[in-house]
């Protein structure tokens, strides 16, 4: 827990001491009570991020002159991060998810190729895992997916101590989860008092799975639902995965559908280029369930004619 000292806070304080100061007849024991219950009202667990409003990193007209660090780190609440790499390190600028349990930590994905010096990912972690005893937290770190611009910054996780790092590859995906019905079936992963689901969702890549966090009902879906170009190389296995995703939405609790990349502007239909690094009017990160039944729809199409698809939040891509 953590105090949130504020102008509200001095405000409240003030006002309970003036309080106190107006009612002699208070003992001392009340006045301990008192105090502690208003200590208590600004005791929090984390406010949670607006992720429907949050302002990413967006890239520069000019990055040369550009002072923004090379990764955003948004703190959801206590337990939950989402980083994002800065636009003028990789026009790619994908978002990578830090979730924390009470035993160990996961981190999906490490990013688009970068210098260490500018994109440092593991020391950014590795910090918010360290408590105020110097005691860092064990880390696992796995992949959305096995493309480049996800497992970059895999380099900056080897050999360190307490960090598990399972290799971008369906074979290492499959038997670190012991799925083998892939891709059929679930596994989960603990962290300690906090336990994530893993769903296969090939599609866009052989390997791509998804990942469902009970305690911030998010989805994560990679690059096989987000806003902006859905690349898909293998049509009747990403319909599939989309009817996966459906079926479990539709069993849990799911309040945002999570991506790695924005791609999609403010305005329906319209996408930024491919390669540009300056996004000022970017459509938010998270998309509803409405997107999985609108892509479950199109794929009723995309099934017997595959062509470009331009929807509102999203453009369906043959790859």
């Amino acid at each position: 827990m953590h105090l949130l000292f504020n102008l509200s806070y001095i405000e409240n304080v003030l006002k309970w001491s003036l309080f106190l100061i107006s009612n002699p007849m208070l003992t001392r024991r009340a006045c301990r009570l008192v105090f502690a219950m208003q200590m208590f009202s600004t005791v929090s667990f984390g406010q949670s991020v607006d992720l429907e409003k949050q302002v990413w990193m967006h890239g520069s007209l000019n990055c040369g002159q550009s002072k923004d660090p090379g990764l955003q780190i948004v703190k959801y609440n206590e337990t939950t991060y989402v980083l994002r790499q800065n636009k003028c390190l990789n026009y790619e600028a994908p978002f990578l998810y830090l979730f924390i349990g009470t035993e160990k930590a996961l981190l999906v994905d490490t990013g688009a190729e970068a210098r260490d010096q500018s994109f440092p990912l593991y020391e950014t972690v590795k910090k918010i895992l360290t408590d105020k005893n110097g005691k860092t937290l064990p880390l696992l770190v796995i992949h959305s997916h096995g493309h480049g611009d996800h497992h970059a910054g895999d380099h900056q996780f080897q050999n360190k101590s307490n960090v598990q790092l399972i290799p971008p590859s369906r074979n290492a995906i499959v038997d670190f989860l012991q799925l083998k019905g892939w891709p059929e079936g679930e596994a989960q992963i603990g962290l300690g008092q906090r336990n994530l689901t893993l769903i296969p969702i090939p599609g866009h890549d052989v390997m791509s799975i998804a990942i469902y966090d009970p305690q911030t009902q998010w989805l994560l879906t990679g690059d096989t639902v987000y806003p902006g170009r859905l690349y898909v190389r293998d049509v009747e296995a990403f319909c599939s995965s989309i009817a996966r995703l459906k079926r479990f939405s539709q069993l849990h609790s799911v309040k945002y559908l999570m991506g790695n990349h924005i791609e999609m502007t403010k305005t329906k239909g319209v996408d930024y280029p491919m390669g540009t690094m300056y996004q000022p009017e970017e459509h938010p990160l998270p998309l509803g369930l409405s997107v999985l039944e609108e892509l479950s729809v199109a794929c009723e199409r995309i099934r017997s004619k595959f062509i470009r698809e331009i929807h509102d939040e999203f453009i369906i891509v043959p790859k």
